[in-house]
């Protein structure tokens, strides 16, 4: 069945396209969801009257798209994550920590269903992010994992040894002062 997008569809167009999907997907997803319509003869000739303004709104995407690429392309930001000795993670980096890590370090918003981690992320160090900003536009983020590392603390010695020390201390003291 061919349709006629009303916004963007992640794999298949953008607005304006008209392209061809399953009936029930159309029917029961696009329609509902208000992301397309019949492609009627009524409804292309609409489209054709509306192509000066899709065309505007697209450029205008673009142009955000390739600005926020410039921001991103080639910075590094550092997600904060407990560590074990191996450098293995307790747990992995999500998209939404990554996402806050780019909103708070470089200043931009970025929805967390743009993400591509190419995998999950459970070891410690440099790890490469895509982020699809718009249709093919995407830009490469560095992930540093770290640097909070997990170490059992140091048992602190019993009071007994202390007092202990501090004798041998002292004797050690009065014997090089003899």
């Amino acid at each position: 069945m061919k349709v006629i997008l009303l916004s963007e569809l992640r794999g298949k167009g953008g607005e304006g396209d008209i392209v061809d999907v399953a009936q029930g997907y159309a029917e029961n997803y696009l329609f509902r969801n208000n992301i397309a319509q019949p492609a009627t003869p009524g409804n292309i000739k609409q489209l054709e009257e509306r192509r000066h303004n899709i065309a505007k709104r697209e450029e205008k995407r673009i142009a955000d798209a390739e600005a926020t690429k410039a921001t991103l392309d080639g910075k590094k930001v550092v997600v904060d994550a407990r560590i074990g000795e191996d450098g293995q993670l307790f747990g992995s980096v999500t998209s939404a920590q990554i996402v806050d890590a780019i909103k708070a370090q470089l200043g931009v918003e970025v929805d967390r269903k743009r993400i591509s981690r190419g995998g999950t992320i459970k070891t410690a160090g440099l790890h490469e992010v895509e982020v699809n900003l718009y249709r093919d536009i995407n830009a490469k983020v560095s992930v540093q994992v770290g640097p909070e590392v997990e170490t059992e603390p140091e048992p602190e010695p019993e009071v007994e040894e202390v007092a202990a020390e501090a004798e041998a201390t002292e004797e050690t003291t009065a014997e090089a002062a003899e």
